[in-house]
């Protein structure tokens, strides 16, 4: 048993735990407090890429895959070039952000990493954690544990699905445009489901051709491959290709009050926390975002969890996916409507929750109104 207490413990390095810890190394405020991380993996896999955008230039460029500036929207009717008005999308094999990031954390006296697998936090002034490699001490702990009632609760919430497989594929001949990448094309769908085809170009032979589903259960593994398989031979004409890597995902789209499950002693963040974007399941920058919020509101003596996330557009969120829920057959009109008759750049800055109420309304006022008026009565 390690007979430190630490003024902080973080359990799971994920982007939500390795965002934190990156945000109090760079404060001079933790520069004296004892700061420990709990991970049952060693972080040595690439399991996932992370997309986000920004403007410009960002503190992560350095070890991102690829970054475009420009982006197209298909479906069977329509095709967009996207307006990105500045922003950049930016692609991260997780791999290189965990190499990163341990990195920079070890040159951190006051950081200490464990491989332990946590099994139970006891909540109080001192809060212990108990993991296969005997038990820790801890002020206050930040906890990226999803909480069993999330997965007993089906019933209870609306509980959306994104789930996906993708491909990095390779080629022979230079068949792809690798200044711009496809946020979504619908050219390929299963009838009455929100689902699409995601296309990043990381060079003009290699690309990651992701299918998506944003849908309240999943499917099995072949339907995946056979929309993959479907996608690159009619749409992009391929027949010979080798298929490098392949990753897959589920993140839940939920109205699961993850918050609440944050306690005096511990913090839920991350997934458990409610981090993830639920009508976009973005959460790469989300993580960073609010891991900044965070260690301010330490700094500034207000619990930990203070206003992290935004209530007006957890409202907003939580009628999109309710409409998606019930009525999974309208998401590719939803989505046609929303970059037809809006600007992307407006749409970015709306999912990243910076948009004045003027900028919402108009957005919020071009899609159909019925669906949308009929999820509102059912949460009053």
């Amino acid at each position: 048993m390690d007979s430190t207490v630490y003024d902080y413990a973080i359990v799971g390095a994920g982007a939500a735990g390795l965002h934190l810890a990156m945000a109090m190394s760079a404060d001079e405020f933790f520069a004296d407090k004892k700061i420990l991380l709990l991970e049952k993996s060693q972080k040595d896999v690439n399991d996932k890429t992370w997309c986000f955008w920004e403007k410009g230039a960002g503190k992560w460029d350095h070890i991102t895959t690829k970054i475009w500036d420009q982006a197209q929207f298909m479906s069977t009717d329509q095709s967009l070039n996207l307006n990105m008005g500045g922003y950049r999308y930016k692609m991260l094999a997780s791999l290189d952000f965990y190499n990163y990031t341990k990195s920079e954390l070890k040159k951190k006296e006051n950081f200490t990493w464990v491989n332990a697998e946590v099994k139970n936090i006891s909540p109080a002034q001192i809060s212990t954690i108990e993991t296969d490699r005997g038990s820790y001490s801890a002020k206050h702990v930040f906890d990226s544990i999803i909480p069993p009632a999330f997965y007993q609760s089906k019933d209870k919430y609306t509980r959306l699905l994104q789930h996906f497989k993708g491909w990095v594929i390779e080629t022979e001949e230079e068949v792809f445009n690798d200044q711009s990448f496809v946020m979504m094309d619908f050219r390929i769908t299963v009838p009455n489901t929100t689902c699409f085809t995601y296309v990043l170009p990381v060079n003009k032979k290699k690309a990651l051709i992701e299918f998506t589903f944003f849908s309240p259960s999943l499917v099995e593994d072949t339907q995946y491959d056979e929309l993959l398989r479907t996608y690159i031979s009619q749409i992009l004409k391929l027949n010979h290709y080798r298929i490098e890597a392949e990753e897959k995902g589920v993140i839940p789209m939920s109205d699961f009050p993850f918050h609440q499950f944050s306690n005096p002693h511990v913090t839920k963040i991350g997934t458990a926390g409610g981090w993830v974007k639920p009508a976009s399941g973005y959460s790469f920058k989300n993580a960073e975002r609010y891991s900044q919020r965070v260690v301010d509101n330490i700094k500034n003596n207000h619990p930990p969890g203070h206003r992290v996330l935004n209530t007006l557009f957890r409202k907003y969120d939580m009628l999109f996916i309710d409409v998606l829920y019930h009525h999974n057959e309208l998401g590719v009109g939803l989505f046609k409507t929303m970059y037809g008759k809006n600007e992307a750049h407006q749409i970015l800055a709306f999912l990243d929750e910076e948009t004045t109420r003027l900028q919402e309304f108009k957005i919020i006022n071009s899609f159909p109104r019925w669906p949308f008026m009929r999820a509102l009565f059912k949460k009053i």
